[in-house]
């Protein structure tokens, strides 16, 4: 089993890596260009929030984005894209990755993370439907596939309509 390290992102060499590991790891450049346009928004981006997964060569190969978004106005992050090159998937790359973005969003006082993705994949690291919280997308998703995280339980949790940054274009 590969042990992976896991950082922020640092540096453009840092930028160029993840944009191949989403290239790589989906059929087109959409999620790609997504992290390339989040990063342009000052309003959404969050410097601590960008993560890699390195494996013991020091290779950059597991991938995890947090950037702001709101509940009816409450701050709140939206998880993704999270990728990993289809040839590393199933190694622990993006599940070392994404545990390292959730620690640094508690570690920066954060309570609500989203989530829109697989859901035999995501309750690992403790999300639920959104659902549950009365959180919606401002699309239609089947409900199992939108979900939520508190990562302080004693802390309230807003309910309502997502809102995304424009750069996802929802």
């Amino acid at each position: 089993m590969t042990t992976w390290t896991t950082r922020p992102e640092t540096d453009d060499h840092d930028r160029r890596a993840i944009r191949e590991i989403n290239l790589a790891a989906f059929p087109t450049p959409l999620e790609a260009d997504l992290v390339d346009a989040l990063r342009q928004d000052p309003g959404a981006w969050l410097p601590w929030g960008s993560w890699i997964a390195e494996d013991p060569e020091g290779t950059a190969t597991g991938f995890a984005l947090l950037t702001r978004c709101h509940v009816d106005g409450a701050p709140a992050l939206a998880l993704g894209p999270c990728a990993v090159p289809l040839e590393h998937q199933r190694t622990g790359a993006g599940s070392a990755a994404v545990r390292a973005a959730l620690e640094a969003a508690r570690e920066a006082g954060e309570n609500l993370v989203l989530v829109l993705g697989h859901a035999p994949y995501y309750p690992r690291f403790g999300f639920v439907p959104a659902s549950r919280y009365g959180i919606r997308p401002p699309f239609e998703v089947p409900d199992e596939n939108m979900m939520a995280l508190s990562l302080d339980p004693s802390r309230p949790v807003p309910s309502g309509t997502i809102r995304y940054a424009k750069a996802f274009g929802v």
